[in-house]
């Protein structure tokens, strides 16, 4: 595939990314459409690198109540374990006959230690029982002030709570063309002095090397006062654009990637919140406009918002600004 070898002169290169500018030490995107870096460390053992703590608070929620569930099962199963080691007949008020159901007397006699519960109607005899009792009952509540702390963690955590549009759209646009995404808040999170800034990255051919080029996309309205509805961003297609007489195939050649970057201040935390996505060539329309996802109630006192009409586009002329 041949890389572009010319783009527009006239626009302004960014030089403090932080991304990597040799082209060929990088694959795919550089984010993920969730905003996560594309990045996959090795070169330490995974002990060194696994931050637990931030890992825990940054699982998906099915994934973190699995791991508190599956936690609780296995160390319960240890301390069973132990409890039939120093034998059975060390926990006083058992009923149970078979080995089956001594092992699951002793597995619920461990879970009402490790919780703290205890009925009362077995209980520990004996030194090695009662010692083995008392560091569960120590285990459980770490563990619980552990679980507690991660859960406050995860609920009070700032985060942005926007959704982006699937795609980028190539727009008629005041006589001519623009590039427009769109966003929307989620949750009755809404920000303030919200910013939003794009960033063109493509690959260029310069004396036979390829490269990565960065270039800031100028927005018609970068900043908003409040973040309460869709926000489309658009940035015109114009003389000082880096798109500026690019063709379709220029652009997949080039393996255009648009990253987004919106930093909000959230009333709700009291906290600067940012938000990170990225559209790849992939992900681009070419001739469409996006639909209204909004409008007044029966009794026209207030606005609805469809959050999910946000993708909707319908396909329409394209000026020769972007060859197509």
């Amino acid at each position: 595939m041949a890389l572009l070898k010319s783009f527009n002169k006239r626009a302004k290169s960014e030089n403090e990314t932080g991304l990597g500018t040799n082209s060929s030490i990088n694959g795919g995107r550089f984010f993920n459409k969730n905003g996560a870096p594309n990045v996959q460390i090795q070169g330490i053992p995974l002990l060194e690198r696994l931050n637990l703590y931030h890992t825990l608070l940054s699982l998906p929620k099915w994934k973190f109540l699995l791991i508190i569930i599956l936690s609780f099962i296995v160390m319960n199963l240890a301390f069973a374990g132990l409890y039939l080691i120093i034998g059975i007949e060390h926990l006083n008020g058992m009923v149970a006959i078979t080995r089956a159901e001594k092992f699951g007397e002793a597995f619920f006699f461990s879970a009402q230690t490790f919780t703290t519960v205890g009925y009362g109607r077995i209980n520990p005899i004996g030194f090695a029982a009662s010692f083995v009792a008392s560091l569960e009952a120590l285990v459980g509540l770490l563990s619980f002030a552990l679980i507690t702390g991660l859960l406050y963690g995860r609920f009070a955590r700032p985060k942005a709570y926007i959704n982006y549009s699937k795609n980028a759209l190539f727009v008629p646009f005041r006589g001519g063309t623009a590039f427009m995404l769109r966003m929307v808040p989620y949750t009755k999170n809404y920000l303030v002095n919200a910013e939003a800034r794009l960033t063109m990255s493509m690959q260029v051919e310069e004396e036979g090397i390829r490269k990565n080029k960065f270039f800031a996309l100028e927005l018609d309205i970068a900043r908003a006062n409040t973040l309460i509805s869709n926000w489309t961003l658009v940035h015109i297609i114009n003389e000082e654009s880096p798109f500026y007489n690019l063709s379709k195939d220029d652009i997949i050649n080039g393996q255009v990637e648009i990253l987004v970057f919106v930093q909000g201040f959230d009333e709700s935390f009291s906290n600067t919140v940012i938000s990170r996505t990225s559209y790849t060539y992939e992900e681009f329309i070419y001739g469409a406009k996006f639909l209204p996802m909004y409008h007044p109630n029966v009794n026209n006192t207030g606005t609805i918002i469809h959050l999910n009409k946000l993708d909707d586009y319908e396909l329409v002329d394209l000026p020769q600004l972007v060859i197509v």
